[in-house]
């Protein structure tokens, strides 16, 4: 993309969010921030059972970019461009390079905000997926 089309595509994004409000009956709910300069997403996730997505949404408020890049992931989730697996690969500078170095480059923390906590939020449903097997094991009746 070239710088003009990644503004636009930002600007979209912010002006329209994608996967934008709360999710009812989410397995986790994190909010995730940059305190220095204000930006703050919560992260819905709703987990699939096997450890992956099911749906996943965001609230927040900050600036264009933190606030665009999150609408782009929950974007790319919703169309199945992104999995559990993926997301937990991958790092700052893929983020940076979905929404447009160029223009990013200036704003790390902001461009990785929401991926840091989509991460974490993923995180966190496998650990309470995994707690509640563990759980069902040591029922009378559950293990094998």
């Amino acid at each position: 993309m070239d710088r003009q089309t990644q503004i636009e595509f930002l600007s979209d994004h912010y002006r329209n969010p994608r996967g934008r409000g709360p999710l009812p009956g989410a397995d986790v709910v994190l909010p995730g921030g940059n305190p220095g300069c204000g930006d703050v997403v919560t992260i819905y996730l709703k987990g699939d059972g096997q450890g992956g997505i099911d749906q996943v949404q965001f609230e927040g408020e900050g600036c264009t970019i933190s606030q665009a890049a999150a609408s782009v992931l929950m974007e790319l989730v919703a169309a199945g461009q992104l999995d559990a697996e993926s997301i937990l690969a991958m790092d700052g500078t893929d983020m940076m390079d979905i929404l447009g170095r160029e223009l990013v480059a200036s704003r790390p923390k902001c461009a990785t905000l929401a991926l840091g906590t989509l991460k974490t939020a993923l995180r966190q449903y496998r650990r309470k997926l995994a707690l509640e097997r563990a759980s069902q094991e040591d029922r009378p009746g559950g293990g094998l």
